[in-house]
């Protein structure tokens, strides 16, 4: 099953999601993903992320969120993870 994992950063943020990057995009190597990529703000500067990934159950999707290095290191504000279902594109 897809979950859509939508994170936005805290405005305090600073350098963080910079510093963090890099264990970031390796901690995904090894996660079951459909797409990822960084939310932008209104000057294009990462603000967030939006991960769907390939779960057995929401409580996984979940796990998923919590050990991805940016969440561990407080980077976010808030995170949302949900049951996402493909209409139109890649399924």
């Amino acid at each position: 099953m897809h979950f859509v994992i939508y994170a936005v950063d805290r405005e305090d943020a600073g350098n963080l999601r910079l510093e963090t990057r890099p264990s970031h995009l390796e901690y995904l190597k090894g996660v079951d993903i459909l797409y990822a990529g960084p939310l932008l703000d209104e000057d294009s500067e990462m603000c967030g992320s939006l991960i769907v990934v390939n779960a057995s159950n929401l409580e996984e999707a979940k796990e998923i969120s919590r050990n991805d290095p940016y969440f561990k290191a407080g980077l976010f504000k808030e995170v949302n993870v949900t049951g996402y279902k493909s209409a139109v594109g890649p399924t």
